[in-house]
């Protein structure tokens, strides 16, 4: 992990449920005898969000509707900690980022908000999303640093949602991994495995793999999968070279990166980087490109 991430090696599972005694009910012995939650529980994993959301960054109200993605918070956390590296210079002056994909549970803002005291404008496509995304920020008095938008037609990324008067250091992305909901299906099931296997504890059988992370359709997936969205995002990029420093996406499967390079040659990107990743067996990586 970035040498910032405050989730280093394992939850301190004694001193999460001293604060947040909600996640007691959650907790038991793995074979090996040390404290773990069963990932496989949406629930399980919802509370531990809130108790590690709470702990380390200060949000006391945090909550999202049954169904919605649930995301692993130090992953997220590093994407924020390695943007904040990608800044540098320019980042002693106030920050302000977009976050494509903002989802009901609005982490990276929270993170980011807190870590580094950015300025977000968080984007969906799904009003009920924003509406929870909107109390979360209400109850944590973040509505001066955070601000939310609707993206009304789901083809465009940034068309409609950048203004003329927007200036943004940076924009984030967490895009549909999938291409079809039986896709998303099959990546949750790999990904309630090596969760299993990193916590040594045993999967019920007939699990849904669907209910185990939540996600909506917009979600998971979309016409094209996560290639199809980062070229059309990285074609909308170029109306908007001077409203963005620097146009960042998280890039799921390393065999899309040829292809993304290429397309980032084609609209004459002045810069590209590519930041690896690793949480534990985990393994990602973000996309940046630059006009400027």
């Amino acid at each position: 992990m970035h040498p910032r991430n405050k989730h280093q090696g394992r939850y301190d599972l004694i001193q999460l449920q001293l604060e947040t005694p909600a996640l007691s009910k959650f907790v038991k012995s793995n074979p090996n005898n040390e404290l773990t939650i069963d990932f496989s529980n949406p629930n399980a994993v919802k509370t531990l969000n809130k108790a590690l959301l709470k702990s380390h960054y200060q949000i006391k109200e945090w909550d999202i509707p049954s169904q919605f993605l649930c995301p692993p918070i130090p992953g997220r956390a590093d994407y924020i900690h390695y943007l904040a590296d990608l800044l540098v210079p320019g980042n002693n002056r106030e920050i302000r980022g977009l976050d494509i994909g903002v989802g009901a549970n609005m982490i990276y803002p929270l993170i980011g908000a807190r870590e580094y005291n950015w300025q977000f404008v968080g984007v969906d496509i799904d009003e009920t999303a924003l509406k929870n995304a909107q109390k979360i920020l209400e109850g944590n008095e973040l509505s001066t640093s955070i601000s939310l938008r609707l993206q009304s037609d789901s083809n465009n990324i940034f068309k409609g949602i950048i203004r003329k008067d927007d200036s943004f250091d940076f924009t984030m992305c967490n895009p549909p991994f999938h291409a079809s909901l039986e896709e998303a299906h099959a990546g949750s099931q790999r990904k309630l495995n090596n969760l299993a296997k990193k916590t040594n504890q045993l999967l019920p059988k007939n699990k849904n793999p669907k209910l185990n992370f939540g996600g909506q359709a917009a979600e998971l997936y979309c016409e094209g999968g996560e290639l199809g969205f980062i070229k059309r995002m990285i074609e909308e990029s170029v109306e908007f070279k001077n409203h963005c420093r620097w146009f960042t996406t998280l890039v799921s499967k390393t065999n899309h990166l040829p292809s993304i390079y290429n397309a980032l040659q084609n609209i004459n990107a002045k810069e590209i980087r590519t930041v690896e990743m690793t949480q534990g067996q985990k393994h990602s990586r973000f996309v940046g490109w630059t006009f400027k």
